[in-house]
């Protein structure tokens, strides 16, 4: 099958967790559960493009993810370096096109170098549109965006009273993707987690206890099939209440 399916969501966000758990449930260490979170995202980028999903942003490492201990933070580091070093190409002949969504000024010089790469080699894709949150913090990526209209306004490009809520989304690490109509959580925590604070106002949320390594096709199914049968109102009264 392959195209969206009306009704589908155009826009698909992840928030991959239960690496850790999924590991030690199976008395592994928890670099075992990122190598297995790896293989999850391969089967969900192809099934988002195969579904005609235009755009999927997962959480791959957070702003807080720094906090973790040096050893797994440097394994995560290192697994993200090889997994775009030998899946790019073929991310470039899917039609996929990567997009690093988070802070890159405080990146290495060689964690940077591959997020360019991966861009550059995929800029013209136009099939699926992959965010990877990477170094990224909801209430951060506000801060930002709030600073650099406040710098603005300094140097009079601005007033404060064209300050809109578009302006303010045109500074969001994900601009110009609209913002996702449904946000996915495996592994059964029910928060945000500072993902996406401002661009979820309106999303439907969809919670499974799966944990990310054994989220498949099925499970992607699932919760599109459970987004299909929601009515979103933002904010207004619903269909059915009219009646």
């Amino acid at each position: 099958m392959s195209g969206r399916t009306k009704g589908l969501p155009e826009h698909v966000g992840i928030i991959m967790d239960g690496n850790g758990r999924w590991a030690r449930r199976r008395a592994l260490p928890r670099t075992f559960g990122h190598q297995e979170g790896v293989k999850a995202l391969k089967r969900a980028v192809r099934y988002a493009a195969q579904r005609g999903i235009s755009i999927l942003t997962v959480y791959a490492f957070s702003t807080e993810n720094w906090n973790r201990p040096r050893e797994e933070v440097e394994f995560l580091l290192g697994l993200i370096h090889r997994t775009f070093l030998q899946e790019i190409e073929e991310l470039r002949e899917e039609g996929v096109r990567v997009v690093l969504v988070g802070d890159r000024t405080n990146l290495s010089p060689d964690i940077q170098g591959i997020w360019r790469r991966a861009e550059e080699l995929t800029a013209a894709n136009r099939r699926l549109i992959l965010n990877v949150a990477f170094n990224y913090g909801g209430r951060a990526e506000l801060t930002q965006a709030a600073r650099e209209l406040a710098r603005q306004v300094a140097r009079g490009e601005i007033t404060p009273d064209e300050i809109t809520e578009e302006r303010l989304a045109s500074q969001l690490y994900t601009w110009p993707s609209p913002d996702p109509d449904l946000i996915i959580r495996t592994g059964g925590e029910r928060r945000l987690s500072n993902f996406l604070l401002w661009q979820a106002a309106y999303s439907e949320l969809y919670v499974t206890d799966v944990l990310w390594p054994d989220f498949g096709e099925r499970e992607f199914e699932q919760a599109l099939q459970d987004y299909l049968r929601r009515e979103r109102r933002f904010g207004r009264v619903s269909t059915k209440e009219q009646k």
